[in-house]
């Protein structure tokens, strides 16, 4: 009997729909693929954290339906005829949901935070575009000196280092939201990290079980409270794509991504499945201090040696495309009103013997006297069998014996960060509609794969400090080349949203970005 219970109380933790007297039947329950490792928008790096971000906080501007920014936190903005400066007016009333009013110096002090190089934020690129944003990351300038101050509680000036087009989709980007400082310097390490967390956004999160559920309440202090139609939220955690899919079948939850390829046509013929466009790229990242990646002929004859149209074709599938280049397609140059990878072209190609002749120029003919090589990829279904495949490629192609290393989301990005790998699984998506969220993370002080090339860096940087389109498409063409050139990532597919909805969720909305906002989202009523 003592058993039976047992595993009653185990089943309830899980079978979250039935087991919450809190949940009520116009609950979206979105089956989350991923722990988040913290719900700190200046410190979160993954897709699951800035979903659970977007349900929690705002910042001045919110994205519409054409990933056009609107007024949020701001209810208006001026902008200098040079394009550098701006001065946001917050609204009338905005306070944090435990009542404490929300200011203008709560943004000036998250956006200094991301900086601030004691907080190690990887998103402190992010905030480059500011007035010596930079160069206090790099303790060469003070705090002081950051281009961006309250004026009083509802005004903030910003001042840019060069005119940016895309400036205000920065400031709905996460980075970019205000954090409480009166919570944060109380307990600056957790202060995110539980179901405590202080915000502003649509909802309030009131549950977090750690790798099991997060679960919300809409919340009554947020200015647009009027518009968000749900009550509650519920989240359940798998990062398995199978134990998704049977969440949204059996009622556990009524929406989740990527289910596996092999449920497709079936998940169609039910009429869950959907595809969402999606501004990213799947793709192996090189660590390019670390041997034999230390080598470009290397990285290139790895890359010639995957199939990627067979790939897409028979793994992948999802309405994905085989990549052949960094940027995805989906972004228009506004100076010649076609596409930016149409205009670019594509750098690599599948050619096995071509790839055996640079490996055996770079001293390893017949893939002899490699080191040992490891994939490293974190835990999903789709992962794994990428994995496999490119592994038994470059088996078949180089002759090469490649082991596959396993990690859990958070473990595996720590190894990532810290440069533990020799190729690693890795995927970006867009932070904002611009070629330039790609050309960026391969700066010298942003990425993972240690590459560091001076000529790159001069054209990134030519094309961040000119608002003439012309010269900044141009200038990411340049650099584009020479990225694929000394092949630093191993292009896989470009990105699509696949994913499963019951046909009575609505009002939700995928952002290109990656992003799934639930602000005005709600339950149909269903007819008996």
């Amino acid at each position: 009997m003592r058993k039976i219970l047992t595993l009653m109380m185990i089943l309830c933790t899980f079978i979250i729909a039935g087991c919450s007297d809190t949940v009520n039947n116009d609950t979206v329950r979105y089956a989350l693929e991923a722990e988040p490792a913290t719900l700190d928008p200046g410190k979160s790096t993954a897709l699951a954290e800035s979903n659970v971000e977007l349900a929690l906080f705002e910042g001045l501007t919110r994205l519409d339906e054409n990933e056009q920014p609107q007024p949020a936190a701001a209810e208006k903005w001026e902008i200098s005829t040079d394009g550098t400066e701006y001065i946001f007016h917050l609204r009338d009333g905005l306070v944090w949901n435990d009542g404490t009013p929300l200011t203008a110096y709560d943004f000036e002090y998250a956006w200094k935070r991301v900086l601030n190089p004691e907080t190690a934020s990887e998103n402190a690129y992010m905030m480059y575009p500011l007035l010596n944003g930079e160069e206090y990351f790099s303790q060469k300038k003070t705090i002081d000196e950051v281009g961006v101050k309250a004026l009083d509680d509802k005004t903030l000036f910003v001042k840019l280092k060069a005119p940016i087009t895309y400036f205000l989709n920065l400031t709905s980007f996460h980075c970019y939201y205000p954090v409480p400082k009166h919570v944060v310097e109380k307990d600056p390490e957790i202060w995110a990290a539980n179901d405590k967390i202080v915000s502003n956004g649509p909802f309030v999160l009131t549950r977090w079980i750690h790798s099991n559920q997060l679960q919300f309440v809409k919340n009554d202090k947020y200015w647009d409270k009027d518009n968000v139609k749900l009550s509650t939220m519920l989240w359940p955690i798998s990062e398995s794509q199978s134990t998704r899919v049977s969440m949204v079948e059996s009622g556990q939850a009524n929406l989740t991504v990527e289910p596996p390829i092999s449920e497709q046509d079936r998940l169609t013929k039910a009429g869950l499945y959907h595809i969402s466009p999606y501004f990213g790229a799947y793709y192996y990242s090189f660590n390019t201090a670390k041997a034999p990646f230390d080598n470009p002929k290397v990285r290139k004859a790895f890359s010639m040696a995957v199939d990627r149209e067979m790939l897409v074709n028979n793994i992948i599938k999802g309405g994905k495309k085989p990549a052949y280049a960094w940027v995805p397609p989906g972004l228009k140059n506004p100076a010649t009103g076609v596409d930016f990878r149409e205009e670019g072209g594509n750098f690599v190609e599948y050619n096995p013997e071509k790839a055996r002749e640079l490996l055996a120029e770079a001293g390893y003919p017949n893939g002899e006297n490699l080191p040992p090589i490891t994939i490293l990829y974190n835990t999903n279904e789709m992962n794994k069998a990428v994995a496999e495949i490119i592994q038994a490629m470059w088996k078949d192609n180089l002759n090469v014996n490649v082991e596959l290393l396993n990690q859990e989301t958070k473990v595996y990005l720590d190894a990532r960060n810290q440069g533990n790998f020799q190729v690693a699984r890795a995927s970006w998506v867009g932070d904002y509609a611009d070629p330039m969220t790609f050309m960026d993370i391969y700066l010298d002080k942003n990425n993972d794969g240690q590459y560091h090339n001076p000529a790159y860096n001069e054209l990134v940087s030519a094309a961040q400090n000119t608002n003439d389109q012309a010269i900044r498409m141009e200038k990411m063409h340049e650099a584009e080349k020479i990225l694929m050139d000394d092949a630093v990532v191993l292009p896989i597919y470009y990105t699509t949203q696949p994913y499963i909805v019951q046909p009575y969720v609505k009002g939700y909305r995928w952002s290109i970005l990656g992003t799934i906002d639930f602000k005005e989202a709600y339950i149909e009523e269903q007819t008996p």
